[in-house]
């Protein structure tokens, strides 16, 4: 009897202790809280133009509440090269709080993820590099595919070290969403 006790106590420690263990590996808190960005403009600029067309998210009063007063369509040119320029804006503040330099400067925890679907429709490639020659995705090149349509994911990852190693693969890794719109992409 004696024996059975002591046996349940070791389990029970045991298997709080894997527990423990399983919480804290799966558990990724940011750094710092995430940046409340109320307006997305993606610039694109045809390779050897000067030609330019700004699509736009934006929704002053942030997530819930009104829904977005804008939330443009992507519509570009098949089988083109564009530069894209992303611009960040917090909107609810007067006057408006520019976030696209703050991301750049925190670049070693933030990534932009461009997730096309199907991916034919478009690629996107980093120019901009963080503090460890890691993408940013603030400045980047597009390649886009035969005529289509589609969505485009655009999203900015608050993604701090995972066990002391950064995962920027141009994939979301662990970590927490600043922005996550889908984009109606137009390819005509």
């Amino acid at each position: 009897m004696y024996s059975k006790k002591i046996a349940g106590v070791i389990l029970l420690v045991g298997m709080a202790g894997v527990l423990f263990q399983c919480n804290k590996a799966s558990d990724v808190e940011p750094d710092e809280e995430n940046e409340l960005i109320t307006t997305v403009q993606l610039r694109f600029t045809e390779t050897g133009t000067s030609n330019t067309q700004t699509f736009t998210y934006r929704d002053t009063d942030g997530d819930g509440g009104n829904p977005p007063s804008t939330f443009d369509d992507i519509v570009l040119k098949p089988n083109a090269a564009y530069n894209l320029d992303v611009e960040l804006l917090d909107e609810s503040k007067t006057p408006a709080e520019d976030i696209t330099e703050e991301v750049r400067e925190e670049g070693d925890e933030h990534l932009l993820v461009f997730t096309p679907t199907p991916p034919a429709l478009l690629t996107y490639s980093y120019v901009d590099r963080d503090s460890r020659n890691l993408p940013i995705g603030i400045n980047g090149t597009v390649r886009t595919g035969a005529a289509g349509t589609g969505k485009l994911k655009v999203q900015l990852r608050h993604q701090p070290p995972v066990n002391g190693t950064i995962v920027k693969d141009g994939t979301p890794g662990p970590g927490s969403d600043d922005v996550n719109l889908d984009f109606d992409l137009i390819i005509r």
